[in-house]
């Protein structure tokens, strides 16, 4: 009855939300789950060329060209899908702005050291068009899902930040979008990937592979609550201050890369498994306990959907298709990097061949809307769920075209975690064989010091990593 009822007054087409989509909306009220793309250029941009491909890019996308309504009546959200006035707006920040910008932004505490383009980051990860005080559009009552801005630097450099509602962006849409706005800028047509349609994650899992017996659902959503309570954290710096997501980075070269990519190769497992152990083992060795003493912590792997869905959906499909795997991992004094990576892999990997992916979705969506609802019942009222969250597969780019299309200096994609969510959660990229990782965390409930020095111990465990591989390489040859 709703959606007939939104159809009539808005004259569009209206599509409810799933269970994922809707439990996203709270999260990202919340705080987590405000995806940001930014990118800084070296050289002037065509502000009228960049809003017609933004605009392309929004057409062949009808779920990028929606706004979120909710009936006051009934509680309940949809999409209103290509709505009477347009829902992307490129807003042009001036000079002297952005330099008063910058300069507040690096007045506070560790961040004069940080570059324009992290800043600006963090600045945008914490606009929150969608909180509860969110502004709603006065003609539609409805609340739109992407924001542009354009930067300007010094000497005709820019940055334009892309900010997008995790509903309808998550990081293989946000890296489909990077993709085609390069094209588009480029003299290109966007690819050709203009959708016809749109459906939520759970409409499209094959039937019987999400099918869970009621005494199944209950046993499960004791055990992950039971256990829950048995997971360590990282040291929590500050619980009382109000929440926000901060930014570190952790690079490393070609030949440290592509010897981290030959160890998980060579043992059938994936880079993920290792930035898991890596920083279990960072956070294991940060504070002193004695020997043999095994400590548990929560590792979630987030892996895409798209391939396993029917019909299946091409990776330039727009919308939210990741479903979350949680694992336990046991971590000892002494670990060792590839062990304690191969048995976090081969964990996920196991719930994953049996349909964790699709049959825990009710359960974990539930669990962690009463996180949002209950801060209590988590830590301190941290509202952290988990250690870390890794994606199953890493980002893969070659810079060259995208550089070459936008004269880019560098670029950032990832989302925000400072309500309901991990302690870190990490966007790893290998841009030109190159790893580049993003860890994003809630400040001051963790500090960027401690964040610092997690990461420090994080690559000397990787490192260490490496060295016991080429070892191993040069026994066999």
């Amino acid at each position: 009855m709703e959606m007939s009822d939104n159809s009539r007054k808005f004259g569009t087409n209206t599509r409810m939300l799933g269970s994922t989509e809707q439990n996203w909306c709270k999260a990202v009220a919340s705080g987590t789950g405000i995806t940001v793309l930014a990118l800084q250029a070296s050289k002037s941009v065509n502000i009228t060329q960049l809003k017609s491909a933004l605009q392309e890019i929004q057409n062949n996308h009808p779920i990028l060209n929606s706004m979120l309504y909710k009936n006051t009546s009934t509680g309940s959200t949809s999409f209103i899908i290509n709505p009477p006035i347009p829902n992307l707006h490129l807003n042009i920040i001036t000079l002297p702005t952005t330099t008063q910008l910058l300069h507040n932004l690096m007045s506070h505490g560790s961040n004069a050291s940080l570059s324009p383009l992290h800043l600006i980051v963090e600045h945008e990860l914490n606009i929150n068009e969608w909180s509860g005080q969110a502004t709603r559009s006065c003609t539609t009552g409805g609340l739109y899902l992407w924001f542009a801005n354009l930067y300007a630097l010094p000497d005709e450099k820019w940055i334009l930040v892309i900010r997008l509602h995790t509903v309808v962006c998550d990081r293989t849409t946000a890296v489909s979008l990077l993709k085609e706005l390069r094209e588009v800028m480029g003299g290109g047509e966007g690819g050709g990937y203009k959708e016809e349609g749109n459906m939520g994650l759970e409409e499209l899992i094959p039937v019987g592979k999400a099918k869970k017996t009621m005494w199944e659902h209950g046993k499960d959503m004791v055990a992950y609550s039971v256990n829950s309570f048995r997971l360590k954290n990282l040291k929590f710096k500050d619980v009382k201050g109000p929440l926000h997501s901060e930014v570190v980075r952790l690079k490393m070269n070609m030949q440290e890369t592509q010897m981290l990519l030959a160890g998980c190769k060579s043992r059938g497992i994936k880079l993920c498994g290792v930035l898991a152990a890596a920083t279990l083992i960072a956070v294991y060795s940060s504070k002193r306990r004695p020997n043999n003493h095994r400590k548990k912590y929560g590792v979630v792997f987030l892996n895409d959907c798209r391939s396993y869905l029917q019909p299946p959906l091409s990776q330039h499909h727009a919308g939210f298709y990741h479903s979350a795997i949680n694992t336990t991992q046991e971590v000892k004094r002494g670990e060792n990097l590839w062990d304690l990576a191969t048995r976090s892999y081969t964990s996920f990997a196991s719930f994953k061949n049996n349909n964790k992916h699709f049959t825990d979705i009710a359960d974990l969506n539930f669990l962690m809307s009463k996180a949002v609802d209950n801060p209590s019942l988590t830590p301190k009222s941290s509202l952290r769920t988990a250690l870390v969250t890794v994606f199953e597969d890493p980002v893969i780019e070659m810079s060259g075209e995208i550089r070459q299309a936008f004269a880019l200096d560098d670029y950032i994609g990832c989302a925000s975690v400072h309500g309901v969510g991990p302690s870190i959660a990490i966007f790893d990229t290998v841009v030109d064989g190159q790893l580049d990782c993003l860890f994003v965390y809630p400040s001051p409930l963790h500090s960027r010091e401690q964040m610092q020095a997690l990461i420090a111990c994080m690559k000397t465990s990787l490192v260490d990593g490496i060295k016991m591989e080429e070892n191993v390489e040069s026994m066999v040859t």
